[in-house]
């Protein structure tokens, strides 16, 4: 039988997972590190659970219809789950690997964050500057509201309470700060005060403060006039939905957008475990601005809404986690979950990644409800639950 592999990052070095405790026993054999008992029990437990989750996420797969899932799990920094399951591309019986490159959709707004709040530390950008204080924005504010809809029935975006913190924050709809709703369209434009000020496209800000540091070689951003490179577009997961008769088909690709904030950003799992990793030893934030982007923005009586800077926020049986989703309607989905409390050694990142939107759940634009995931919850559950 072909033996799968996967792989992790150990001390600085991509490994697999096969050899995870071998490696471990050599390195402190050597001298090269000091690796506790735990560490090996912590390790074990990990791939034993892990080999049980994914096996839950294939089922899940299965049923809901995916033709490919791409699942990676990290202990902290350490990977210790990264694998493929089913077709990246049917037609050719592709296989979905780790290092797939898929449409990432609104993954995208926690690395559009970071963008935010590098500015913030380099004196660039200010939070609380009001946002029709940049350019274009009175005419995105008269043209949104004259058409009403979900995002903009009552956003009230003509006064000086309207800033990129309560855009960020998903509280501009009502009078700004005292709600949240998650509003995709504003978040988006986001991306405009960001290039503003950098005197850059959004586009090359979200390469040098991002993708360049983090080492996200095999990402990249697109819009309407910047097309995807040809190597990431050659492996890129093709899209399926299925039919009204239960088939599943291949999907048009996402039509084309502007150098938005809300999404645009082509990456694999492996390479957004590659995000979290830098996010966690502060090679793109420092670590008082990362913690901003999981701190609750709070109605004017103090409660805490569900919704930081990029990030939904909520305890899940009394873990604290943060989450994205990520949705193109018949075309992609995604879900990238942390938890966020206790040790570093007791953190956990979920990085999921389809070529369908079966990852979506029922929710509205009001409510963050990540225990409504049959695949947040099998991770959740086996994982980060204190029994």
């Amino acid at each position: 039988m072909k033996r799968r592999w996967r792989r992790v990052v150990l001390y600085g070095m991509t490994i697999r997972t096969h050899v995870l405790i071998p490696v471990l026993a050599m390195l402190t054999a050597n001298g090269c590190a000091h690796v506790s008992s735990n560490a090996f029990t912590v390790a074990r437990a990990d791939e034993a659970a892990a080999s049980v989750v994914a096996t839950r996420f294939d089922s899940l797969r299965r049923a809901a219809k995916i033709p490919g899932l791409a699942v990676v799990m990290l202990r902290d920094t350490t990977v210790f789950f990264a694998r493929g399951f089913g077709l990246a591309d049917i037609a050719r019986n592709t296989p979905v690997t780790a290092e797939t490159p898929f449409n990432i959709a609104s993954v995208a707004k926690p690395i559009s964050a970071v963008v935010a709040l590098k500015l913030v530390e380099d004196g660039r950008l200010d939070l609380d500057r009001p946002m029709r204080s940049y350019k274009g924005f009175d005419e995105f504010c008269a043209e949104a509201t004259s058409g009403g809809g979900i995002f903009f029935s009552d956003y009230k975006c003509a006064g000086d309470k309207l800033t990129m913190r309560r855009v960020l924050g998903m509280t501009a709809n009502g009078e700004p700060g005292t709600r949240f709703l998650y509003n995709p369209v504003s978040y988006s434009w986001a991306s405009r005060p960001m290039a503003e000020v950098a005197g850059s496209a959004f586009s090359d800000l979200v390469d040098s403060l991002v993708f360049r540091p983090g080492a996200m070689k095999q990402s990249a951003r697109i819009h309407r006039r910047l097309p995807l490179r040809a190597d990431l577009a050659a492996s890129l997961a093709t899209p399926y939905h299925v039919d009204s008769i239960g088939r599943v088909v291949q999907s048009e690709p996402p039509g084309p957008q502007g150098d938005g904030a809300a999404g645009g950003v082509i990456a694999s799992a492996m390479e957004l475990a590659r995000f979290d990793i830098a996010l966690s030893n502060d090679r793109l934030l420092a670590p008082a601005s990362r913690e901003k982007l999981w701190t609750a923005s709070r109605s004017p009586s103090g409660a805490e809404l569900p919704y930081g800077l990029g990030w939904f926020l909520r305890q899940y049986h009394g873990r604290r986690v943060a989450w994205h989703t990520g949705l193109w309607d018949g075309q992609y989905s995604a879900l990238y979950l942390k938890v966020l409390d206790g040790p570093r050694a007791e953190r956990l990142t979920l990085i999921l990644l389809a070529n369908s939107d079966a990852l979506k759940w029922t929710t509205r634009l009001d409510e963050a409800a990540i225990e409504r995931s049959p695949f947040a919850v099998a991770f959740l559950d086996a994982f980060a639950v204190r029994h």
